[in-house]
């Protein structure tokens, strides 16, 4: 046994050296792009500072009770919630759809299908939010072109110059722009379920429906779990797309938080309250992340 523990320290001891040159470029950069602006953030949120000059103006927690104060943060947040509520809704289904029918082995086509509902998340975001754009265009765009064939005299919507419906525009894109990835996740959770046991169902005559139910889901549960926490901490963190779009206009009809924060603290100059934003963004997806892996710690158990 002594043997054994000497061992072990001479084994840790060697392979410590290799740990922290595997992983000291990515702590440095860690430190240097996360850890350190949380942290100025925070600074940043108790003072009212413009961005130029020293910080002397001290407000203490004033920024953050203007947050829960502010309506337009309510807006933006409550549009965070149900771009979140409409992707768990539509976005996941349409995805697990769509793995369950490009995984079947008698699919033709099979490769092909993958590849092209996966290329809109090849886009990025900001070239995804021009195209739509122009899609959307009441004038020249496809929408107008769609609305010719029922309604040629009358003059097509401006989907994103309308206060009720430029949310809605938005979370279409959204749809359209993600699901692709989380279809791949569906993909690879489906690989992993032994097929013995979706034969097994089959010969005991489970229905369709009772198959997915009973052995498909409970397969996949892991990139079900891994799906949803990027749909909702993704739906809080929304910007490229948004800001590409309309810069949630019109009258903040498709304001997010962070474009919202982007205002206030980069447009308008007011650093300190937009430090508070982010700093709250950040403890709204902290606070998620540690309760969601908690639940999910309890479900294991």
């Amino acid at each position: 046994m002594a043997k054994g523990r000497a061992h072990r320290r001479l084994t840790n001891r060697a392979s410590f050296p290799a740990l922290v040159i595997l992983l000291g470029p990515a702590l440095i950069l860690f430190t240097a792009l996360v850890i350190i602006p949380v942290f100025e953030a925070a600074v940043f949120s108790v003072y009212r500072w413009n961005g130029l000059g020293p910080m002397v103006d001290f407000r203490g927690l004033s920024n953050y009770l203007q947050f829960i104060r502010d309506t337009i943060v309510h807006k933006a947040l409550l549009h965070n919630l149900l771009i979140a509520v409409v992707s768990l809704a539509v976005e996941l289904p349409l995805a697990m759809g769509l793995a369950l029918v490009v995984s079947d082995p008698r699919f033709a086509g099979a490769v092909f299908f993958r590849t092209f509902f996966f290329l809109p998340y090849m886009l990025s975001e900001v070239i995804t939010g021009v195209l739509w754009q122009f899609i959307y265009h009441p004038q020249y765009g496809l929408v107008r072109a769609g609305w010719s064939l029922f309604a040629p005299i009358e003059t097509a919507p401006a989907l994103m110059g309308n206060t009720s419906t430029v949310l809605w525009a938005i979370m279409v894109v959204i749809i359209w722009k993600y699901f692709g990835l989380h279809m791949t996740i569906y993909i690879a959770g489906l690989q992993e379920i032994p097929q013995e046991q979706i034969e097994a169902a089959t010969m005991d005559g489970a229905s369709r429906g009772r198959l997915f139910r009973s052995v498909i889901l409970p397969g996949m549960r892991t990139a079900v779990q891994l799906s949803v926490f990027f749909s909702i901490i993704g739906s809080f963190q929304l910007f490229d797309i948004v800001w590409a779009m309309g810069k949630g206009d019109p009258v903040n009809a498709g304001e997010t938080i962070v474009t919202y924060m982007y205002k206030i603290g980069l447009q308008r100059f007011t650093i300190g309250y937009g430090s508070a934003i982010a700093v709250c963004i950040f403890l709204i997806c902290l606070v998620f992340s540690i309760l969601y892996e908690r639940i999910l710690v309890k479900e294991r158990d």
